[in-house]
């Protein structure tokens, strides 16, 4: 494994960054859907980003 100065400073690998990241990305759409806003998401089989609605719906970008 590789490490640049960044990772030596705070001693956190690009792992751990990638998986803090994701982790802070999920806890804020939890709180948005609980607050009843919308949810910008990404459907890997079709490739198109959308907004999903509190009730679940969806509105595909571009459409």
């Amino acid at each position: 494994m590789e490490v640049n100065e960044l990772d030596s400073t705070y001693g956190l690998s690009d792992e751990e960054l990638t998986r803090r990241f994701k982790a802070s990305i999920r806890i804020d759409n939890v709180i948005r859907k609980i607050k009843g806003l919308l949810v910008a998401k990404y459907d890997s089989q079709t490739e198109k980003a959308y907004l999903e609605y509190p009730d679940g719906s969806r509105k595909y970008v571009g459409e």
